[in-house]
């Protein structure tokens, strides 16, 4: 993460200061910095919680980092730092802490000032800011302030006990900056809890510091009884204390290294940055919802009182479907591998394969009813005949006008599934075989000569079966039919374009008649027009014509919630219908 973070103090003495800064480099380190490792020096951090192996090294000087720098450096002068370093972190001479993060090539580069001068500028600006006007109420606790110019900040101030000090504490913040607004908007509640957490460890130390002070040598008692002092002279001899001698931790800068240099790495692998090619489709829209349904089903399940569905109530879910097994499938056992090849070959793995193999008029009949929305019935033995079928059938419609029972002893009506697969045995209504809106695929045995085709011949292997398609109202040849299912059919007699390119066009079919079905919804459900201007959009639409106007009711029953109840939630209201009047 493109970030600096950074431990601030309020001295009495000079007004809001920083005290130790944790930076980024992606480039090699500046001349004079040295990688090697010095001996009794070197810290060795291993982070459990990120996984992440850095070693500490101690950098050679540099005179733009030490705090002997000269006039020319970006840090405070001499003269303005406390006498007994409470405005100091490290000593004079420490060139500070780098480490190395081998996955990525970084480094992390930890010292009282950033060597860049207008990167220090940036710093000392959100230091005084964060330490005097941006404070919440308080005065303790998370804030953020920033603009484009400056930066963004997300400041943290607490206070640290000490029994020298006026009001026996001392002022402290913690700031993370960076230009990202957004990205560190969202980082807010990690950054909060893992600052706080190093907060907490700072205070607990400071804390003890304290009691053991106060137990020795009790300041409140003694400041009662000595005389008033001018306020100026009690400043002026009683200089702030270092955070190292408040928390009676030597290694207490080579921590806050490890720890802000962690909260950098970790900050910025959590949250990573994917590339949309657009806005999702309802299809899409759809899976999600059905997937969140799912999680809340399967957390309301409980297995020890879950008992099983009787036979005649197969499961089914829009959009997906739960296969039933059947002791039909015992009636074709495995005897060889030679039929387990010769089954597996026995599917349907395209529409265009479909179409090749029932015929053309008879694909066109089966296909007008899906998009219909009518019942689609097979009745075969082979399950896995039928289950290729409703998966190559299927992709004609969006997912959220799908509904399957794979397989069922027993008649379902079309309200429960648009796609029923059935045993050869089953009984079918009357009245449904004669209803125009069903259509009904026998899969049969063939003639002798067909039933021994070439094993690995995919074209002929559906050969040892004959497939009637009846439906009481037929699809005459010369019927116009929807306009999706023209271009449909245009795109599977084009032998230039491969399988794959058909899925695509299908895709885009589909895309853009949900889109119709969005307008036509938004203009006839929300808006509630009369039937005249609904005539004259679907004309626009270029779908005035019947088979398109049904099949925009059926797919717009697909439209997926999200979508239903962000358009029902923006109606117009009463005084916007009448100013527009």
């Amino acid at each position: 993460m493109n970030a600096i973070v950074a431990l601030c103090h309020f001295c009495e003495l000079h007004g809001p200061r920083t005290l130790f800064c944790t930076e980024v480099l992606h480039s090699p380190l500046p001349q004079g910095a040295s990688s090697g490792d010095i001996s009794g020096q070197n810290e060795q951090a291993e982070e459990e919680e990120g996984g992440i192996q850095m070693s500490s090294r101690i950098r050679s000087h540099s005179p733009a980092e030490g705090a002997s720098a000269d006039s020319s450096s970006p840090g405070p002068k001499k003269s303005d730092m406390c006498e007994a370093s409470g405005c100091r972190s490290l000593a004079g001479g420490h060139p500070g802490y780098v480490s190395h993060d081998k996955e990525t090539s970084i480094k992390y580069v930890s010292h009282q000032h950033p060597n860049h001068p207008q990167l220090f500028s940036i710093v000392r600006q959100a230091c005084v800011r964060s330490l005097s006007c941006e404070v919440c109420p308080g005065r303790e606790g998370p804030i953020f302030f920033g603009d484009e110019q400056h930066g963004f900040v997300f400041s943290h101030t607490f206070f640290i006990k000490d029994s020298l000090a006026r009001g026996f504490q001392r002022w402290y913040s913690i700031i993370t900056i960076m230009m990202d607004r957004i990205y560190l908007i969202n980082s807010w509640p990690f950054l909060l809890g893992k600052i706080r957490g190093i907060i907490d460890e700072l205070q607990g130390k400071a804390l003890k510091v304290f009691e053991a002070e106060q137990f020795g040598c009790p300041q409140r008692a003694q400041r009662m009884n000595t005389a008033f002092t001018p306020f100026l002279h009690q400043r002026n001899g009683n200089a702030a204390r270092s955070l190292t001698s408040l928390t009676n931790d030597e290694n207490l800068w080579a921590c806050l290294h490890t720890s802000f240099a962690w909260l950098l790495k970790a900050c910025g692998s959590r949250l990573t940055e994917k590339l949309l090619e657009g806005a999702p489709t309802e299809d899409t829209l759809v899976q999600m919802e059905k997937l969140a349904d799912l999680k809340e089903e399967s957390e309301g399940w409980d297995g020890s009182e879950e008992e099983e569905k009787p036979s005649s109530q197969p499961d089914v879910v829009e959009g997906q479907e739960l296969s039933k097994s059947s002791p039909e499938t015992s009636l074709m056992p495995d005897c060889n591998s030679w039929n387990v090849a010769h089954r597996r070959l026995s599917v349907f793995r395209s529409l265009r394969h479909m179409r090749q193999v029932l015929g053309a008029s008879a694909f066109r009949m089966l296909a007008w009813h899906v998009l219909m929305g009518n019942q689609v019935i097979w009745k075969a033995r082979d399950t896995d005949l039928v289950q290729s079928a409703f998966d190559v059938l299927r992709t004609m419609l969006p997912i959220g006008c799908v509904r399957i029972i794979p397989y069922s002893d027993q008649y379902e009506e079309a309200y429960r599934c648009n796609f029923l697969g059935l045993s050869p045995h089953v009984q079918i209504p009357a009245h449904i075989l004669s209803s125009e809106f069903a259509v009904l695929v026998e899969v049969r045995a063939a003639t002798r000569s067909n039933l021994y085709p070439t094993l690995f011949d995919d074209e002929q292997s559906l050969n040892k079966y004959e497939f009637v398609v009846t439906s009481g109202s037929p699809v005459a040849a010369d019927r116009v039919g929807p306009t999706i299912l023209n271009k449909i059919e245009a795109a599977l007699t084009n032998q230039n374009l491969s399988v794959d390119v058909v899925d695509q066009c299908l895709v885009c079919l589909k895309e853009e008649w949900m889109n119709k079905v969005k307008v036509l919804f938004k203009f006839t459900k929300v808006d509630s027009r009369p039937k005249e201007d609904t005539q004259k959009l679907l004309s626009i639409l270029g779908a005035a014509e019947e088979d398109n106007v049904k099949l925009l009711k059926f797919w717009m029953t697909g439209l997926s919630k999200t979508y239903k109840s962000h358009l029902m939630s923006t109606v117009r209201s009463p005084t916007s219908s009448e100013s527009r009047n």
